[in-house]
């Protein structure tokens, strides 16, 4: 079967590849990419991408699709995979949301309160308009494990210094 794409790679192509493989450097995924990209090389084993496919326990068609990235995309991106424009899961909040939920936790807490609870500050953050609704289990991570808030207070309790009043709003 005529290849529609050929890869050829130089000596320094090579050479990273092996160090790749050699190395075991990168994903999982990218030294499958350097074995695979090894063996098609027509200068090199040339290799059928069934053969391929089998020696390295994958799918003809990806041996295919690697072979293709390799020839419209080049060498870098074929071997360290396309980089994603936006996460593959967006954030909940925005650095204006956590900045003015940060500012809230560091203010004082509700009259009668000691702390701020994590229940007070989805009730804050709802009533602020941050959020419409929140759920404090969804968002339980991000108000009390965030190291900021227990440097500051850590930071705040040996010096023996007060919270500082942060207007939000």
């Amino acid at each position: 079967m005529h290849k529609k794409y050929i890869v050829r790679l130089n000596e320094d192509e090579r050479r990273q590849l092996e160090a790749v493989i050699k190395k075991l450097s990168g994903s999982s995924q990218k030294v499958r990419r350097a074995h695979i990209l090894l063996k098609a090389d027509a200068d090199g084993p040339a290799w059928t991408d069934a053969s391929i496919a089998d020696v390295f326990c994958s799918r003809t068609k990806a041996v295919e699709n690697i072979r293709q990235r390799f020839v419209e995309f080049g060498f870098d991106q074929t071997l360290d995979g396309k980089k994603r424009a936006e996460p593959a899961v967006p954030k909940c909040l925005t650095g204006e949301e956590e900045a003015r939920i940060i500012a809230t936790r560091l203010g004082e807490p509700p009259e009668g309160c000691a702390n701020w609870s994590l229940r007070l500050l989805a009730e804050k953050v709802v009533t602020l308009g941050i959020f419409a609704t929140i759920s404090t289990r969804t968002h339980a991570a991000r108000f009390t494990k965030c190291s900021r808030l227990r440097e500051l207070d850590r930071c705040l309790r040996s010096t023996g210094a007060t919270r500082p009043s942060m207007a939000v709003g």
